[in-house]
């Protein structure tokens, strides 16, 4: 078997999605850790049984992997200062313009300023809409 061949077998041999979550946020600057981790914990709460993984933009996501669309990616956290950031897919802002008003949004990212309370509500229920939509166009896909 030529070198090359058992390189490109054992690149794409993988266990699972690759999570280094613990350390995302280990790596976040002290202020946002909190927040950070209410965001994760708030997720995991709206969305049991999805995979948590940072393989995919390199930042915590959640995905499911029975679908196809977007890799089953629905949900992300993320810290850029001062912020702490809920990316869903864009729909599910456009659902809630009302609720986000004074947030600072771009088409799929919500920032909630370090410090400031985290809305959790809205939060776990734009995280279960985003996989919602995911599931959906994943479904359209199919057709």
């Amino acid at each position: 078997m030529p070198e090359n061949a058992l390189f490109d077998i054992m690149h794409h041999m993988k266990s699972g999605p690759e999570n280094n979550v613990d350390s995302y946020i280990a790596s976040a600057p002290e202020e946002a850790r909190a927040a950070l981790r209410e965001l994760r914990a708030l997720i995991r709460q709206a969305v049991p049984g999805a995979t948590e993984r940072t393989d995919y933009f390199q930042m915590p996501g959640y995905s499911y992997g029975q679908h196809q669309y977007y890799d089953g990616m629905f949900v992300w956290f993320s810290f850029k200062k001062p912020f702490v950031r809920l990316h869903v897919l864009p729909s599910v802002i456009e659902k809630h313009g009302k609720e986000l008003v004074g947030y600072r949004l771009t088409k799929s990212i919500i920032s909630f300023k370090i410090g400031e309370r985290v809305p959790r509500l809205l939060v776990k229920k734009m995280a279960k809409e985003s996989r919602d939509a995911m599931k959906a166009l994943g479904e359209a896909a199919k057709k």
